[in-house]
């Protein structure tokens, strides 16, 4: 084990709180790409004549129901990527109480499928999705299913995904609740992604403990305001650390 390694298993073995914050490195890393990645963008918006930008919106499911639940089937819903071996690594530090929390934006619960159990989902699930009007609850093969529109089969309203579309404000619950588990931790470990996260840095600079660490693919200017950088995807990183 190098002196990186060696050096990050200890500030984990003495951390009393340790939080990670999985970004999109973590998807990139098992095959999958978000939809603001420009490559994957253009494609979208050559096959279905508008960007995502414009699809996975509130004003799309409202106003085209059909042609947002087509985009959401075609590219959220039949395009699950697998976890990886940093969620394995995660779940035993978790098992361990070496990792007391998990802040992600992945739609598809990675981290939860590896075995992780205290996991904020910033933007939600594709696994939870609720009628707006009765409050029944649908499980994801329910809108796979659905030949066009899902609709609540006890009120017939449009079912709608328990997630943060584009331009929508975040539940403030779970925004506090990211807040105080940045606060409390000791160790922040940020995987796949960087100090200036259009979605990360407000919650980065809540941080005061001992101890802000990265691990991504490729260096970041950023990255001098770190205590440790390690360079390569967390899933070939985090197993070498011996937990697993």
């Amino acid at each position: 084990m190098d002196k990186k390694l060696e050096r990050l298993k200890h500030m984990i073995e003495e951390s009393n709180y340790t939080v990670a914050m999985s970004g999109s490195g973590m998807l990139d890393e098992s095959g999958s790409a978000s939809l603001k990645d420009q490559s994957r963008a253009y494609d979208i918006e050559e096959k279905y004549g508008s960007s995502p930008e414009d699809i996975f919106t509130s004003a799309y499911y409202n106003t085209r129901a059909e042609q947002f639940f087509h985009f959401y089937r075609e590219e959220l819903l039949k395009k699950i990527p697998d976890p990886t071996k940093s969620g394995e690594v995660m779940a035993k530090l978790e098992e361990m109480g070496k990792l007391n929390c998990i802040i992600t934006a992945n739609l598809f619960e990675q981290c939860q499928r590896a075995g992780c159990k205290n996991v904020i989902n910033l933007h939600g699930s594709i696994y939870r999705n609720k009628c707006p009007r009765c409050g029944k609850t649908f499980d994801k093969d329910y809108i796979l299913q659905s030949k066009t529109v899902p609709r609540c089969d006890v009120c017939g309203a449009v079912v709608r995904p328990q997630l943060s579309l584009y331009g929508e404000m975040l539940d403030s619950q779970i925004v506090a609740r990211t807040v105080e588990e940045v606060e409390r931790a000791e160790v922040l470990l940020l995987l796949g992604t960087t100090l200036e996260s259009e979605l990360y840095s407000n919650y980065i600079r809540y941080f005061n403990g001992k101890s802000l660490v990265i691990i991504h693919k490729e260096p970041h200017h950023s990255d001098e305001k770190a205590d440790l950088v390690i360079l390569g995807d967390p899933k070939d990183v985090l197993p070498q650390l011996g937990y697993l």
